[in-house]
């Protein structure tokens, strides 16, 4: 069985601790079984990279690395970290994800 996490990719997100605090972007991909989450534009890491066919010169570059789950927070349409909790939608009998903080529902 695998394990729910409340963030999902194409999800803004805000990074609450570490070197990139404050950091705001959005979900590229989600590692399920390692608790980590690849976010545009955050916790940027160097890589040396050597001359290929595809990159000739090769040299250093800039690329983001997947940060622990536990330092992001999703943002609400207000622009606002907020939990996740998940409740059944009276409309559509449905499972869905909303803000804590508000109550709205989150896409």
């Amino acid at each position: 069985m695998s394990k729910k996490l409340r963030i999902k990719k194409g999800d803004n997100v805000v990074v609450i601790a570490g070197d990139s605090k404050g950091q705001q972007g959005r979900v590229l991909e989600v590692y399920i079984e390692k608790d980590r989450v690849l976010v545009e534009g955050v916790n940027m890491v160097t890589k040396h990279s050597r001359p290929t066919k595809e990159n000739p010169k090769g040299g250093i570059l800039k690329k983001e690395a997947p940060i622990h789950i536990s330092n992001l927070k999703v943002l609400d349409s207000t622009g606002k970290a907020t939990r996740v909790g998940k409740k059944m939608d009276d409309k559509t009998n449905k499972l869905v994800r909303y803000s804590k903080k508000t109550g709205e529902v989150i896409k």
